[in-house]
């Protein structure tokens, strides 16, 4: 790195700043949608590691309307920053699973409610239609917008054993037709998923796979094992089938992830912390912020930045 103020990597907070114009805080938003592979239409039960109670806050029900969720939202954030622009992050299953009429409907509500600049829709990649990404385009010219896709992996035979319900080729596709279209786009990775630990080279796939799309933003985060899913069941009947990632490991992971991620690519977060009544493993019993401190730690210690291990550093 050259600035030593700077952090080492491309950090989301400023460049969400550049983008409003203010600082700005997501409001995650329950807007009643479900899921392809939850309905039948792909599948029953969806993705095994899935269960929506572990990010959804309590005022995040889908019995209120969205302008509701909002408004209750931001009344909690806006006492201790008054200043701060919102975000409704339309987060719960699959965002963009409904006709455009209605998705629509339901994007103008949030985008009514005072305070929000924007919109942060997450989706699966085989959800998004030519005509949602048009509308969408068009939107953006009067609020933010970022599509967010889960992407959990981009090997085929893992995305296969955690029932995704499509391969890596449906997010490629998904992703080039939202950037081409010149509307931001996020990415979800998950880093300990059963099997992974089996794959030669595993991390330097990841990395190089999600470098080549063009994606804007990345969300990373440790597996975790939630109680009830089908998961838990699997890692009961074969613990041998998971990484189990320690702290130490899991932040040395990290570090070699992030020094062979392009520099541009704008990282959102690296850890998750579910609710400690539905958590299974791993109980690292840290707060977001004390994990990144601790990461921030590890990659001074190890002389590293975003970008460091790719060959010509772009």
């Amino acid at each position: 790195m050259n600035d030593p103020q700077l952090k080492p990597y491309r950090d989301f907070g400023p460049w969400i700043t550049e983008q409003i114009g203010a600082k700005a805080q997501k409001i995650s938003v329950n807007a009643g949608f479900t899921c392809p592979n939850r309905d039948g239409t792909l599948g029953r039960g969806g993705c095994t590691y899935c269960n929506n109670q572990t990010f959804n806050p309590a005022y995040c029900q889908q019995a209120k309307s969205v302008g509701a969720q909002l408004e209750e939202g931001i009344a909690f954030f806006s006492r201790k920053y008054p200043q701060m622009k919102y975000l409704a992050y339309f987060q719960a299953y699959t965002n963009t699973y409904a006709p455009l009429p209605e998705l629509q409907r339901r994007y103008e509500e949030a985008l009514a409610v005072p305070g929000v600049a924007g919109i942060v829709i997450a989706t699966r990649a085989d959800c998004v239609s030519g005509d949602v990404l048009d509308y969408l385009s068009e939107l953006q010219k009067r609020a933010f917008v970022l599509v967010e896709y889960g992407i959990e992996s981009t090997d085929d035979a893992v995305l296969q054993r955690i029932n995704r319900g499509h391969d890596f080729a449906a997010v490629q596709r998904a992703v080039e037709q939202t950037a081409k279209r010149g509307i931001p786009c996020g990415g979800h990775l998950i880093l300990g998923l059963p099997t992974t630990h089996q794959i030669a080279n595993y991390i330097e796939q990841e990395a190089a796979r999600l470098n080549a799309l063009p994606l804007t933003t990345l969300k990373i985060h440790q597996l975790q094992i939630v109680r009830g899913t089908a998961m838990e069941r699997e890692f009961r009947a074969a613990p041998q089938d998971f990484p189990r990632y320690s702290l130490d490991e899991y932040l040395d992971c990290l570090v070699r992830f992030i020094r062979l991620l392009r520099p541009s690519l704008v990282l959102e977060r690296f850890v998750s912390q579910s609710p400690p009544e539905l958590l299974a493993v791993p109980g690292w019993g840290l707060k977001n912020h004390e994990f990144v401190a601790r990461l921030h730690k590890r990659l001074q210690e190890t002389d590293s930045w975003q970008g460091k291990d790719l060959a010509n550093n772009n």
